[in-house]
């Protein structure tokens, strides 16, 4: 039979696995694998750094449930792509790296850009082994795949050095791997479920909480079917956003404080008590709170909390698992209980601080005041992705979602750079789907130079930068001697970051007055291609007064 190569065999396998895309920077000793996959069908994208490309592709695993690969050169390569890694592993999303490496009989000579990179990446995926045969190449992309879905969801690293690459084999004896199915569909023990309904009749103040899990998993329809059959409040997380939409009745979105606090059951669907959920530990909670905890990876269960009830497995077969119990109970959540009426008094309330800003058209704009047009502005099924401090944290109470998986932010790692890399990735898994990008002036420098990959593809990404100068504000005044004076989280205030859109090829405005910022969006979006709103904010904006510091 005739003979192939390695990097042939790497494509070809990726491609069976189920993978779609790659984002990577070419060099030695990984060039001949873009070339393959590009032969083999995968939608190649090459990127400006290696940590965006990383976030691509542990995006493209969250949107469409197969991993995304990430292609990088040896040595500084990898460890460049180790904050995609982490960021993948900590989020549950799925992505396979792969590591270019020297030829494997230069191990230990100092080789160009030797690394231990199986050693390095270890502790940030669930899987990480190097190639040793051209012919077992299959096994290993197989096993990398199912490692990455299986479970909860992560990161693989596959090593492969340049004689992997560019060996080759006679056809024959490759050994052939099966495409791995998609993940089992786990369910919880029936009694489990019973004493889980069990627990919400007693409750009289219940709360759901709706995390990324649920989104990840494709249970919109069953979490929305038990939702409106129990009429029970529930609280997004910042990407479980749309599994229910934020607009709807029973969310507590507008009073999240007033909820988490007071609940006494909470029934966390595919969330975690980690730093985002405040651990479910008081004061966030109450003391007395019981917790009903679903979650697809055993060991979450009772993390920083305990859990009344678990009920361990897949979201989308438990939740309908759920729902079938319903129809042997015939129970709703009363909608005239005290429990209602705070959550709406509250959000009322907190309405009601926010609305001068609101209104407010002083220049340069508040968040309150800039987010309004950009809400208004975004169409309802666009994708959106938050980045930045104050930036993401108001976008999030200020722009909706009513559809699952179409919001992407810093995550359960809190990462800042990831907003271009998601940009990219949304645009080319949904090319039919405006991408919207609200960035912070100091998170759009992470991975601004990914705005030329933007426009090397013509990918009609919209993106609005918030211009504050600063990680926080900076100087309204940029300081004599910089290098003694300027603070340390100080940027250029009113940097043309629109000037680097265009000198790409794209479209750029830039807003000084919160007036003309309806104008500017509306012809952003009616321009074909990649567009940047560079939007001057006041130094003195911020989020609306928090009663107590561990609120924020």
């Amino acid at each position: 039979m005739a003979e192939v190569d390695g990097a042939t065999l790497v494509a070809r396998n990726l491609k069976k696995q189920g993978v779609k895309f790659m984002f990577g920077i070419v060099g030695f000793p990984v060039q001949p694998i873009a070339a393959a996959a590009q032969r083999e069908g995968i939608t190649y994208v090459g990127m400006r750094n290696e940590q965006s490309a990383s976030y691509a592709a542990q995006a493209v695993g969250y949107l469409t449930g197969r991993p995304g690969a990430c292609l990088v050169v040896s040595g500084p390569g990898v460890v460049h792509a180790l904050a995609g890694l982490a960021n993948a592993q900590q989020n549950g999303w799925p992505m396979i790296l792969l590591g270019g490496a020297s030829e494997s009989w230069r191990n230990g000579m100092g080789a160009f850009q030797e690394e231990r990179q199986v050693l390095i990446s270890t502790p940030f995926c669930k899987f990480a082994h190097a190639v040793e045969h051209v012919h077992r190449i299959p096994f290993y992309v197989e096993m990398a795949v199912r490692n990455s879905i299986y479970g909860r969801p992560g990161a693989s690293y596959l090593d492969l050095p340049d004689d992997i690459i560019t060996g080759k084999v006679d056809e024959a004896r490759v050994e052939e791997a099966a495409r791995c199915p998609d993940p089992p569909r786990t369910q919880a023990m029936p009694a489990d479920v019973e004493r889980a309904l069990d627990a919400l009749r007693s409750a009289e103040r219940p709360l759901v909480i709706i995390g990324k899990g649920m989104a990840y998993s494709r249970a919109e329809d069953e979490v929305r079917a038990f939702i409106e059959r129990t009429k029970l409040p529930f609280l997004a997380s910042p990407m479980g956003k749309g599994v229910m939409p934020d607009n709807h009745p029973l969310s507590v979105g507008a009073a999240r404080s007033h909820a988490l606090q007071n609940a006494d059951v909470v029934f966390l669907m595919g969330a975690r008590l980690n730093w985002i959920m405040h651990f479910g530990l008081p004061p966030r909670y109450s003391k007395n709170v019981r917790f009903i905890q679903l979650d697809v990876a055993p060991e979450a269960i009772g993390q920083n909390a305990p859990t009344e009830v678990a009920l361990v497995g897949d979201g989308k077969a438990i939740v309908a698992q759920i729902n079938e119990a319903l129809n042997k109970r015939e129970w709703a959540y009363p909608k005239d209980t005290p429990w209602h009426a705070s959550i709406a008094e509250k959000a009322a309330a907190n309405a009601a601080q926010i609305a001068p800003q609101l209104a407010d058209d002083q220049a340069p704009a508040n968040y309150y005041r800039a987010l309004k047009d950009v809400a208004a502005w975004t169409p309802d099924d666009a994708i959106i992705i938050g980045e930045g401090a104050s930036t993401m944290d108001i976008g999030r109470t200020q722009l909706f979602n009513s559809k699952p998986r179409h919001r992407l932010d810093a995550g359960s790692y809190g990462t800042m750079g990831i907003g271009m890399g998601f940009v990219i990735a949304a645009a080319v898994v949904h090319p039919d789907k405006p991408i919207i990008s609200v960035s912070g002036d100091s998170a759009i420098g992470f991975s601004g130079m990914e705005i030329e990959t933007v426009c090397r593809y013509n990918l009609p990404a919209k993106i609005v930068v918030f211009n504050n100068g600063g990680i926080g504000p900076g100087h309204a005044k940029h300081p004599d001697n910089p290098l003694q004076n300027l603070k340390p989280n100080a940027l250029i205030y009113g940097a043309r970051y629109d000037k680097m859109m265009e000198a790409f090829g794209g479209k750029g405005w830039f807003i000084e007055n919160p007036k003309d910022l309806k104008v500017a969006l509306q012809e952003a979006m009616a321009f074909r291609g990649p567009a940047l709103v560079n939007v001057m904010i006041s130094q003195e904006s911020a989020r609306k007064p928090q009663q107590f510091r561990w609120h924020s």
